[in-house]
């Protein structure tokens, strides 16, 4: 019996409906910001492309970088990077770069301008949050975010301790529960 090649199932379709189908892939962390999140009410993410060379991104496949006194910067419709350490590679040559030179992010106009005015605000900042790795390109997440003041630093910690207090309380009477 004939049967239309139109009716008949493709060959290899999952793999291009899965990659056209979702938005993202996995993402391997590189580094993450934990203090940003302490010391700043983040209020918007975005996720960034970096321009980086490439011995850069051999380091960062090592996973030795840093983002602890990172910043991003508008200057001149184009946002940078700044004091993220990215230590040289170590089997790089002369053309190693440095390990605390500002890098580039790629972001769309729009995204760009909204951040550039919201962060010109008083007590506003874009803080990085993540370098992470998605298909295989670099990207960084970053955020706009407000200075929480200390006040604010020692609730969120107390709410924090309270959860994981209630949390083990819970599972201690589950314990129990099931030992009777």
């Amino acid at each position: 019996m004939y049967v239309p090649k139109e009716s008949q199932p493709k060959q290899g379709g999952g793999a291009a409906k899965a990659r056209d189908g979702e938005k993202g892939g996995k993402r391997k962390i590189v580094a993450q910001n934990k203090k940003a999140r302490h010391d700043y009410a983040i209020i918007d993410t975005y996720e960034a492309g970096l321009v980086l060379m490439g011995t850069e991104v051999k380091s960062l496949r090592e996973g030795r970088t840093s983002l602890t006194d990172g910043f991003v910067q508008i200057d001149r419709g184009e946002a940078w990077l700044h004091n993220a350490h990215i230590p040289e590679y170590h089997q790089g040559s002369w053309t190693n770069h440095s390990a605390r030179r500002k890098r580039k992010l790629l972001l769309h106009r729009e995204e760009i301008d909204k951040l550039e005015s919201k962060s010109q605000e008083t007590g506003h900042t874009i803080v990085p949050l993540a370098i992470y790795f998605k298909d295989g390109r670099a990207k960084a997440e970053i955020a706009l975010a407000r200075g929480k003041k200390e006040y604010d630093k020692r609730q969120t910690l107390r709410e924090k301790q309270d959860r994981r207090e209630s949390e083990r309380a819970i599972a201690a009477a589950k314990r129990r529960q099931r030992g009777i």
